[in-house]
């Protein structure tokens, strides 16, 4: 069923009209990368989408179509892993932000599934890109997890990561029938400070953490969390 936020849904001649309340339209941004034994390759689209639907709810706002892939370098040898380089998402990003803005929207959330630092770092210069050409415009750019792991310490141990505990739980909650059997328990052993992916020493499984306690009830709570948060942001940065 196609969602009532959807702005592939709309027709041309109602978004026109639209425009003229300065709707926010967010852009899901996803990866296909592996997220260890339990959980699905578009663990971060499956959240992305999620989260976005839930706040254009809030705030009702259109949701554009995902951008499905990402930079992931980190996971690339493990089976699955799509990773874009940075020029590549970046400019991919920049043409779908460029193309919103020139159609008139003024308002925009890019809401990344995936985290990682590069991946990140891409999505604000291409917004920062759209920007510098349409001045009107202006565009918020964040991941989920900025707020999910504002829990750790909390809800999870601090040392909890990427397709760890909260991330299980949390995709647990928002699509169990994608989640498998599997526990893993992973401790991450790579430096930050040492550049390049780590090796299968430092990181045995896509995992990092202890998932054996992940529910879909703790999910539940981060997910709620991330919807208030992402809320608060937007109304604070991008008020209508």
């Amino acid at each position: 069923m196609v969602s009532r936020y959807a702005l592939g849904a709309v027709d041309s001649r109602t978004f026109e009209r639209a425009l003229s309340r300065r709707p926010l339209v967010i852009v899901p941004v996803g990866a296909l990368e592996a997220h260890g034994p339990h959980l699905p390759l578009a663990a971060d689209q499956i959240q992305a989408e999620a989260t976005a639907e839930a706040v254009a709810a809030e705030l009702g706002a259109f949701v554009a179509p995902t951008i499905p892939y990402g930079s992931c370098p980190g996971a690339r040898r493990f089976p699955g892993t799509v990773s874009l380089p940075l020029e590549t998402l970046a400019a991919g990003a920049r043409d779908v932000l460029s193309e919103l803005a020139r159609s008139g929207v003024t308002r925009m959330l890019v809401l990344s599934g995936h985290a990682e630092r590069g991946h990140m770092a891409a999505l604000r210069e291409a917004a920062a890109e759209t920007m510098r050409a349409y001045p009107a415009a202006r565009i918020a750019v964040l991941s989920d997890y900025d707020f999910v792991y504002e829990l750790r310490g909390s809800e999870a141990p601090v040392t909890d990561g990427h397709a760890g505990l909260l991330e299980t739980s949390r995709v647990m909650a928002l699509a169990p029938d994608t989640v498998g059997p599997s526990r893993p328990v992973v401790a991450y052993r790579a430096s930050p400070f040492v550049p390049g992916s780590p090796t299968e020493a430092e990181w045995p499984e896509s995992v990092i953490g202890d998932t054996r306690t992940a529910s879909a009830e703790l999910g539940a709570r981060v997910q709620a969390h991330v919807i208030r948060r992402i809320v608060e942001t937007v109304r604070s940065v991008l008020p209508d």
